[in-house]
C-alpha cells in the first residue's frame, strides 16, 4: 500500500538517465519560476488548489508508481510505437506529469495548451541531455506534450502513459492541498470537498491492476471524488485498469468496491 504524497517521488527515482531528469526540472530556473508563476495565476488570484512544485512532485512519484503496477499488464506506447524501453516511457510520464500544470502561469483557461509551447525549450534543455540521438529527443517530447495537452479533462489520451499521468494528477486531493486557497477565503464545495480528503492510497489490485483507496473524513470528499477524479478516469483510456473505493476514515466503504 502506497501513500500519495510529495514523498512518493524519492522511491520512484530509480535509474540514472530518470535522476538526470528529475534534478534537471528541480534545478532549472525557468521550471521552477513557472510552476511558481502557475501558483500565483491558480492560488493566489483564482483560489484554486495548489499547482505549484509540490503539486508537480506529487504528481510525478504517484505516476512513476502507477506505471510499475499498470506496466505489468500494458506496455507503455513508448515501447510499443517507438521499440523504445521501459525506462524511456518513465522519463515521458516524469516530464510529462512534472509540466503538466505549468500552463496555468499564462491563465487557468486552455492551461494545457499553454503548457505544450511553454514546455518546448525546457523540454529541449533537458532532452538533449539524455538522447544523443534527434529521432529519440523528438519522440519523447510529442509523447511528453501529448501527456500535457491531454490533462485537459475532456481530452482523450491516445497513450499509456498520458492516460497514467491524468489519473495521477486526479489523485492529489488530499486537504493539504486545498489548505492555502481555504485560508484565502474560499468556502465552495471544491474547497470543502477537497478538506474532507484525508488521504488517497494506491496498491496493486485484486479483481483489476490497480486500486485506489480515498478516505475522508465526511460525505463531502464524494463530491471530489466523482467530479474530479472519476472524470479524468473516463477519458484516460486506462479506466478498465483501476478498480476505485472511497471510504470514511474508519474504513466503512461509502462507494466503490471493498
Amino acid at each position: 500500500m502506497v501513500e500519495v504524497n510529495q514523498n512518493l517521488i524519492k522511491k520512484c527515482i530509480t535509474s540514472g538517465r530518470l535522476q538526470t531528469v528529475y534534478r534537471m526540472l528541480e534545478e532549472d530556473l525557468e521550471v521552477q519560476t513557472l510552476l511558481k508563476m502557475s501558483n500565483i495565476m491558480a492560488v493566489g488570484r483564482m483560489k484554486y488548489n495548489d499547482h505549484g512544485p509540490v503539486h508537480s512532485r506529487i504528481t510525478s512519484g504517484t505516476a512513476l508508481e502507477i506505471l510499475r503496477i499498470i506496466g505489468r499488464y500494458r506496455k507503455p506506447n513508448m515501447i510499443i510505437d517507438h521499440g523504445m524501453e521501459m525506462e524511456d516511457a518513465e522519463i515521458v510520464v516524469l516530464l510529462g506529469a512534472y509540466l503538466h500544470d505549468i500552463g496555468n502561469a499564462i491563465h487557468r483557461t486552455q492551461h494545457p495548451q499553454h503548457g505544450c509551447y511553454i514546455a518546448d525549450a525546457p523540454l529541449n534543455r533537458i532532452l538533449s541531455r539524455v538522447y544523443s540521438r534527434i529521432e529519440d529527443r523528438i519522440k519523447v517530447k510529442c509523447e511528453v506534450l501529448h501527456c500535457i495537452y491531454s490533462s485537459d479533462d475532456e481530452i482523450q489520451c491516445l497513450s499509456l502513459e498520458a492516460g497514467i499521468v491524468k489519473v495521477a494528477d486526479g489523485l492529489d486531493m488530499a486537504e493539504g492541498r486545498a489548505r492555502i486557497p481555504y485560508d484565502l477565503g474560499k468556502r465552495d464545495i471544491h474547497a470543502l470537498s477537497a478538506l474532507a480528503i484525508k488521504r488517497v492510497e494506491i496498491v496493486e489490485g485484486e479483481t483489476k491492476p490497480l486500486k485506489i483507496k480515498v478516505y475522508m473524513e465526511n460525505p463531502a470528499g464524494i463530491f471530489q471524488v466523482q467530479n474530479v477524479l472519476m472524470k479524468k478516469i473516463s477519458t484516460s483510456g486506462i479506466g478498465n485498469f483501476i478498480e476505485l473505493t472511497a471510504m470514511d476514515i474508519s474504513g466503512k466503504v461509502i462507494m466503490g468496491g471493498s
